[in-house]
């Protein structure tokens, strides 16, 4: 594979941009790299900065990105501190990226010289001035306050490291019409089946794509959700409906590992595939929102709240753990309001 790599800023973060022959087996295998994104108006493919990808495409790290032996070891002995408290394999990537990058901005000073001053310093003159998120930075925090519990001899006081302010922000939610609209787009039955599961049920994307055939318990009336997010397993009701049209795909699909699986048998169904399922559901019914797939789950749980279902049970639907993240859906919720009437009817 010929390719021109580089570093670029792409809507404030920094990013590999890749330049190659237009061939779908090319296109096939950038789209393999995670994260991998393509831009419509930079005409080219964009990964994440990543050391790993550095090294794939051939971009020469700084020197200054590389750290100490020292804080090599510590970052491993982190990772092992995660992975024997059986974290998720995602969350210990997540992590040990972002004290890798907390160490990197202090990389001549020890670790056991790091104070709370040093964290303000990195958040004022690194994420701040690199105009980052504040959920990267809530991610940052997250991981000095684990890492810095785990050894001792240290200045720093996590009990004195606070979180960043995050904005409120409501939940997205489509009308009932809507979400028929969208849910009726397709005629091909899994695709049609996939994004009703995921609305009919309140599924995580990653929890739709990890059920096997097993987990729908049609005697029982239920769908088992194993191991979503926090280790947790719940289950939520099987509409009828559902199950007719599940019944219906099973037969014509024949699901063998898992229940929505890729071109090849027992290949679990890509996460891009099933954004590319809603896309096309929304060219089609010509919606212009910028629907994701997450906004059918909060679709979910506003029309429930919306029909009268108590919070604290679609607080357990959604496999919540505080009853204030579920709390959001009652300013969104429109039951009420419909039955406040505006002075300006009365002028």
């Amino acid at each position: 594979m010929k390719w021109e790599a580089k570093i670029i800023k792409y809507k404030g973060d920094t990013r590999i941009a890749v330049s190659f022959e237009k061939k779908a087996t090319l296109i096939e295998r950038i789209k393999q790299v995670e994260g991998s994104r393509w831009s419509q108006s930079l005409r080219l493919w964009h990964l994440p900065d990543t050391i790993d990808n550095r090294i794939r495409f051939q971009i020469e790290t700084p020197v200054n990105n590389t750290l100490s032996e020292e804080k090599i070891e510590q970052i491993t002995k982190f990772c092992q501190w995660l992975l024997s408290k059986r974290y998720s394999p995602s969350t210990i990537k997540t992590y040990s990226e972002a004290l890798r990058s907390f160490l990197l901005f202090f990389d001549e000073k020890p670790v056991s010289e790091i104070t709370n001053e040093d964290v303000v310093l990195y958040n004022n003159n690194y994420i701040l001035k690199h105009n980052l998120s504040a959920s990267y930075q809530n991610q940052i925090v997250n991981a000095i306050k684990l890492y810095f519990k785990t050894i001792k001899e240290v200045k720093i006081d996590i009990d004195k490291i606070h979180r960043p302010k995050r904005p409120k922000l409501l939940p997205n939610v489509l009308s009932k019409e809507e979400v028929k609209l969208i849910l009726g787009a397709h005629s091909n039955i899994k695709h049609k089946t996939m994004l009703s599961l995921i609305y009919s049920c309140g599924l995580r994307r990653s929890e739709l794509l990890h059920l096997k055939p097993t987990d729908i318990d049609s005697k029982r009336g239920i769908v088992i959700i194993r191991q979503s997010k926090g280790r947790k397993d719940r289950i939520v009701p099987l509409s009828p409906k559902i199950l007719d049209m599940l019944r219906d795909y099973y037969g014509c699909c024949k699901p063998k590992t898992w229940l929505f699986e890729g071109q090849i048998p027992g290949e679990l169904y890509s996460e891009k595939s099933l954004q590319s399922v809603l896309k096309q559901a929304l060219e089609k019914v010509k919606v212009i929102k910028p629907v994701s797939l997450h906004w059918l789950r909060h679709s979910y749980a506003t029309h429930l709240l919306e029909s009268g279902t108590d919070l604290r049970y679609i607080q357990e639907l959604l496999g919540h753990n505080s009853s204030k993240t579920t709390e959001i859906y009652t300013h969104v919720s429109t039951k009420s309001l419909q039955q406040i009437r505006s002075p300006f009817d009365d002028l």
